[in-house]
Protein backbone atom coordinates (compact mmCIF):
# COMPACT_ATOMS: atom_id res chain seq x y z
CA UNK A 1 0.00 0.00 0.00
CA UNK A 2 1.32 3.44 -0.95
CA UNK A 3 1.74 6.18 1.59
CA UNK A 4 0.29 9.48 0.32
CA UNK A 5 1.23 11.57 3.35
CA UNK A 6 4.03 13.35 1.40
CA UNK A 7 1.66 14.75 -1.19
CA UNK A 8 0.39 18.29 -0.83
CA UNK A 9 -2.37 20.19 -2.52
CA UNK A 10 0.11 22.71 -3.98
CA UNK A 11 0.15 22.98 -7.74
CA UNK A 12 3.49 23.16 -9.53
CA UNK A 13 4.65 26.70 -10.24
CA UNK A 14 4.08 27.49 -13.88
CA UNK A 15 6.51 29.80 -15.69
CA UNK A 16 4.80 32.55 -17.60
CA UNK A 17 5.62 32.56 -21.28
CA UNK A 18 7.60 35.50 -22.56
CA UNK A 19 6.07 37.67 -25.23
CA UNK A 20 7.76 38.04 -28.58
CA UNK A 21 8.88 41.55 -27.63
CA UNK A 22 10.46 40.25 -24.41
CA UNK A 23 12.30 37.49 -26.32
CA UNK A 24 13.58 40.00 -28.86
CA UNK A 25 14.73 42.40 -26.14
CA UNK A 26 16.54 39.57 -24.33
CA UNK A 27 18.23 38.55 -27.59
CA UNK A 28 19.32 42.15 -28.34
CA UNK A 29 20.63 42.54 -24.78
CA UNK A 30 22.67 39.33 -25.10
CA UNK A 31 24.10 40.52 -28.41
CA UNK A 32 25.10 43.86 -26.85
CA UNK A 33 26.78 42.00 -23.98
CA UNK A 34 28.84 40.14 -26.60
CA UNK A 35 30.02 43.52 -27.93
CA UNK A 36 27.85 43.46 -31.04
CA UNK A 37 25.95 46.46 -32.35
CA UNK A 38 22.78 46.43 -34.39
CA UNK A 39 22.65 48.61 -37.48
CA UNK A 40 19.55 49.44 -39.43
CA UNK A 41 18.98 51.13 -42.71
CA UNK A 42 17.47 50.88 -46.13
CA UNK A 43 19.30 49.72 -49.23
CA UNK A 44 19.03 51.39 -52.61
CA UNK A 45 18.04 49.18 -55.56
CA UNK A 46 21.72 49.19 -56.61
CA UNK A 47 22.83 48.06 -53.16
CA UNK A 48 20.14 45.35 -53.12
CA UNK A 49 21.52 44.03 -56.41
CA UNK A 50 25.06 43.95 -54.97
CA UNK A 51 23.77 42.31 -51.79
CA UNK A 52 22.02 39.57 -53.78
CA UNK A 53 25.19 38.80 -55.74
CA UNK A 54 27.40 38.77 -52.63
CA UNK A 55 24.93 36.60 -50.74
CA UNK A 56 24.65 34.07 -53.58
CA UNK A 57 28.40 33.87 -54.14
CA UNK A 58 29.55 33.72 -50.52
CA UNK A 59 26.59 32.33 -48.51
CA UNK A 60 27.44 34.96 -45.87
CA UNK A 61 24.77 36.04 -43.38
CA UNK A 62 23.43 39.60 -43.36
CA UNK A 63 25.63 40.33 -40.34
CA UNK A 64 28.80 39.16 -42.06
CA UNK A 65 27.99 41.10 -45.25
CA UNK A 66 27.28 44.28 -43.29
CA UNK A 67 30.34 43.91 -41.05
CA UNK A 68 32.61 43.32 -44.04
CA UNK A 69 31.08 46.25 -45.94
CA UNK A 70 31.81 48.61 -43.05
CA UNK A 71 35.35 47.25 -42.59
CA UNK A 72 36.14 47.47 -46.32
CA UNK A 73 34.75 51.00 -46.52
CA UNK A 74 36.94 51.98 -43.59
CA UNK A 75 40.00 50.37 -45.21
CA UNK A 76 39.31 52.31 -48.43
CA UNK A 77 38.95 55.52 -46.42
CA UNK A 78 42.21 54.94 -44.49
CA UNK A 79 44.06 54.20 -47.74
CA UNK A 80 42.69 57.22 -49.61
CA UNK A 81 40.64 55.10 -51.99
CA UNK A 82 37.08 56.30 -51.27
CA UNK A 83 37.02 58.58 -54.32
CA UNK A 84 38.28 55.78 -56.54
CA UNK A 85 35.70 53.34 -55.22
CA UNK A 86 32.83 55.83 -55.55
CA UNK A 87 33.88 56.55 -59.15
CA UNK A 88 33.97 52.83 -59.89
CA UNK A 89 30.49 52.37 -58.38
CA UNK A 90 29.12 55.27 -60.50
CA UNK A 91 30.81 54.08 -63.69
CA UNK A 92 29.40 50.60 -63.18
CA UNK A 93 25.96 51.94 -62.21
CA UNK A 94 26.12 50.33 -58.80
Amino acid sequence: MMDHSDQTNEKPVKKTAMSNAEKQKRYRDRQKERGLQEMRGYMSPEAKHCYKLISEQTNWSDSVILSNAVRLTYAAYKNGQIGLLNSWLKNNKL
